[in-house]
């Protein structure tokens, strides 16, 4: 009998990872507001771990504190931390599972700025605010763009010296490089604006630093939107081509990546990334998280909450869908790229059932996949996999419930059908990873002063 290609092992130039599947990046908001991680983040991570993933990706992992996109997500922008990610790495790994660090930057995509940036403008490629939500930004300085390359090189080195298996660029979904990347949102004039070669200067520069900072054996690779499909709202232009990614993607090749992870769209969340539902109960109850973060929150509240104005947001929303599967939405822009470059390329989209994932990997798509939401459902899909289903007994829905409830509620499945309509099963699965039970400390009292 021939080897499953899923559960084939993933052999990197500085990497090796024992099968196909990645948990994608996502997490909730577990950590401390000074952004050092917790035993919940630990818990979160292990469960996956334990499913038998591959490899993990984390949440976006801010390398300054002035580019958090949600504050109470751990950070990576102080040598202090080192040791609290080796013990994140040390707890991974006992499950033969790879942990690769996500570094970010917000860029003006920030949606709850939490104390640290509250009341001050983002800094982004562009003064223009972000479309969806209208967050408020100025443009960086050529300063500050020295300032935050050297920020993601003391990024990369202090994952490194936890102890962690590698770095990915966040350079898709609307962040930061996205910002800079994009011919919608990108209206620089200088050196970093412009042609394309001038707005992938910035991620170029990230990677050359960041192989200058630890040298040629950690592994780093990229996340990229292939496609921006930037004109969620009409009078917005649509951004890069798939063609003008594929050059990007070579660029970043030859600059030293290790790995390409292919994704679409130039926000999140978009409706192509994650495609399907969209819960209007949902949302109408979580985005009040919101409402002080950008100018036209309370625009979006009022469509979101009253019945008679749901469907403008809809037909805004859902006419992106149409066509594009839910599952492997952007399989065939990982194509492309694998073809375009030399190094191996990661697929994101929803993957649950293990047919496409073969025939993705088999057809020479993509070297391996990533999900995030249908691992939320079932930590366990690698194993249900390796049993012999196709697709897990109770699969992942797409309702989408679990990012709508994020702003303000914990991770996690929220689809009551998956539980048999069991509220309390539920609101256990819920909880199970807040099972830290701390040793409370107390704080030493200082020697009394002499009068």
């Amino acid at each position: 009998m021939s080897e499953d290609v899923i559960f084939s092992p993933l052999k990197w130039r500085n990497l090796e990872v024992k099968n196909r599947l990645f948990r994608s990046n996502i997490s909730g908001r577990f950590d401390n507001e000074d952004g050092s991680l917790t035993q919940t983040r630990i818990n979160w991570e292990c469960q996956f771990a334990r499913g038998g993933v591959g490899a993990i990706i984390s949440s976006f992992v801010p390398v300054q504190m002035e580019g958090r996109i949600v504050a109470g997500y751990a950070t990576i922008h102080r040598d202090d931390f080192i040791p609290l990610w080796q013990r994140l790495g040390e707890a991974v790994h006992r499950f033969d599972c790879k942990f690769i660090m996500q570094l970010s930057h917000s860029g003006r995509q920030m949606d709850l700025p939490g104390v640290h940036n509250q009341h001050r403008r983002a800094l982004s490629a562009t003064d223009h605010k972000e479309a969806l939500h209208g967050f408020l930004c100025r443009a960086m300085s050529g300063h500050e763009i020295e300032r935050t390359v050297q920020a993601f090189a003391d990024g990369a080195w202090r994952a490194r010296e936890a102890g962690l298996d590698g770095v990915e660029l966040h350079a898709a979904n609307g962040y930061l490089f996205t910002q800079f990347l994009s011919s919608a949102i990108n209206d620089r004039r200088d050196r970093y604006g412009g042609s394309l070669a001038n707005r992938a200067r910035f991620l170029l520069e990230v990677i050359r630093a960041i192989r200058e900072r630890v040298g040629p054996d950690f592994h780093l690779q990229v996340k990229i939107s292939a496609v921006d499909h930037n004109d969620i709202l009409p009078w917005e232009g649509k951004g890069n081509t798939l063609a003008e990614t594929l050059q990007v993607c070579r660029w970043v090749e030859t600059a030293g990546a290790d790995a390409l992870h292919v994704s679409i769209g130039s926000l999140f969340p978009h409706p192509l990334n994650p495609p399907g539902d969209f819960s209007f109960e949902t949302i109408a109850s979580t985005y009040d998280a919101m409402l002080s973060a950008g100018v036209d929150t309370f625009r979006n509240y009022l469509l979101f909450r009253y019945s008679a104005l749901r469907w403008i947001f809809r037909w805004l929303w859902f006419r992106h869908q149409r066509g594009h599967a839910v599952e492997g939405v952007s399989l065939d822009e990982a194509r492309a790229v694998r073809q375009a470059v030399g190094i191996p390329v990661i697929s994101t989209g929803g993957y649950q059932r293990a047919s496409l994932v073969r025939e993705a990997i088999g057809s020479g798509a993509c070297d391996a996949v990533s999900s995030a939401r249908a691992l939320i459902a079932n930590p366990d899909l690698p194993r249900q996999w390796q049993a012999g289903h196709d697709a897990p007994a109770r699969p992942c829905t797409f309702c989408n419930k679990c990012l709508l409830n994020a702003p303000k509620n914990p991770l996690g499945c929220y689809e009551l059908s998956r539980f048999d309509g069991d509220h309390e099963r539920m609101i256990a699965a819920l909880m199970a990873i807040y099972d830290t039970r701390p040793e409370l400390r107390l704080p030493p009292v200082p020697p009394a002063q002499n009068p």
